[in-house]
């Protein structure tokens, strides 16, 4: 979909001719037409359910809202300039006064709803790309010589479409649930935002060289291949996927343990499978800023520095992911620790005559930590690494 040009304020219609307002070389060509393939028109009116009746300026008008801001809505959405033409429907007028109606009743602020429309337009953006490419377009083969692409379609597009965004709607108030759940458990009003997380990057190893030795078909089921066995791991086990970036995925996760146990899964999982290269992760604890989804802060990027010196197949971890793991009862504060409790336990057993195996039971130490050699990074100062491993053998 596309919108128009923002130069335009309130008062009269802008004239037609686009040409009367220079377009710097820095900005959107606002000379662009929509798209006027009769085939292309009919799935567009299919998929938005209505008809091109507006232009952007009778858009915002009969919307209630300025041009001003309604360019602002749209480009946030990540909506491209059409200068004038007659593109839009009712659906983007009622869109329009939704969030503008937000707006005035004090629900949200202005740079708030614009916050809203840019999170939703990238994410659908993604959404749409990654189904047009990978899911529509191998089902759409033609079934018979001498039928097109095109011509199976928008039948297809009439079958699917009720049920994807029924789906779509579904997994969203999932999601709603649950990160709303997160919110209100916070410790106060400034956790909300600002809040101690365990984040973790899991970066695959040569993977530049790879990509000049596969062939792009192969390299692209390895780069989805990785990213589906993440995702299913990270969401299995607690945590949440912030984002892939082809060779890397950034998780967080509320405690250490969660954290700790997704990463060595990870290893585990692509250690498993011979067509994978070597992993590395890093992960580090402390205050994280989230934004639209994201994760920002010293903590992240810490994180993204111990994997860049992390071994193959091993986790580095902060020191204060350490002392987590520690006040938690997650892990010793050493093997020495660990040795000392057990010699205790058997010199107590032995003073009351008891075999050593009536003693209770030691602590139920999940993971191991190993002090490396500080290092400095740079923009982070000097940190003390701990490589992380497990102890005892992996849950079900």
């Amino acid at each position: 979909m596309t919108v128009g040009d923002t130069t335009s304020g309130g008062g009269e219609e802008p004239p037609a001719d686009s040409s009367a307002h220079a377009t710097p070389h820095h900005e959107v060509d606002h000379t662009a037409e929509p798209t006027d393939d009769p085939l292309a028109i009919r799935l567009e009116a299919l998929i938005l359910g209505a008809d091109r009746r507006y232009t952007p300026f009778q858009a915002a008008r009969t919307a209630g809202v300025s041009m001003d801001l309604a360019s602002r809505f749209w480009r946030a959405m990540g909506f491209a300039d059409i200068g004038q033409a007659k593109a839009l429907t009712e659906a983007d007028v009622l869109a329009l006064r939704r969030l503008a109606g937000l707006v005035e009743a004090g629900l949200l602020s202005e740079p708030m709803a614009i916050q809203v429309a840019r999170s939703t337009g990238q994410t659908t953006a993604r959404l749409a790309e990654w189904q047009i490419d990978s899911f529509l377009e191998g089902l759409t083969e033609p079934p018979e010589p001498g039928m097109t692409r095109t011509e199976v379609t928008y039948p297809l597009v009439e079958l699917l479409l009720p049920e994807l965004q029924e789906f779509l709607v579904y997994v969203w108030r999932r999601q709603l649930a649950a990160a709303t759940g997160r919110v209100v458990q916070a410790a106060d009003d400034e956790e909300m935002v600002d809040r101690r997380l365990a984040v973790g990057f899991a970066d695959l190893v040569g993977f530049t060289r790879l990509t000049r030795r596969l062939e792009e078909e192969a390299l692209g089921e390895l780069v989805e291949s990785f990213e589906t066995t993440a995702a299913d791991l990270v969401a299995a086990h607690g945590g949440r996927l912030i984002k892939t970036l082809g060779d890397e995925v950034l998780f967080a996760a509320d405690d250490s343990g969660t954290a700790a146990e997704i990463a060595l899964r990870l290893i585990e999982a692509m250690a498993q499978d011979e067509s994978m290269p070597a992993l590395r992760v890093g992960i580090a604890f402390g205050t994280v800023t989230t934004r639209m989804g994201d994760v920002f802060g010293t903590t992240v990027n810490l994180a993204s520095r111990l994997t860049s010196i992390a071994p193959k197949d091993a986790v580095l971890v902060d020191g204060a992911f350490a002392k987590e793991l520690v006040r938690h009862g997650q892990a010793p504060e050493s093997e020495a620790q660990a040795a000392q409790e057990a010699a205790e336990r058997a010199r107590r057993a032995e003073k009351e005559g008891r075999e050593p195996d009536d003693e209770p039971p030691p602590p139920a130490y999940r993971f191991g930590l190993q002090p490396m050699w500080q290092r400095p990074v740079r923009g982070l100062g000097v940190v003390e690494p701990w490589l992380l491993a497990r102890r005892g053998r992996p849950g079900g």
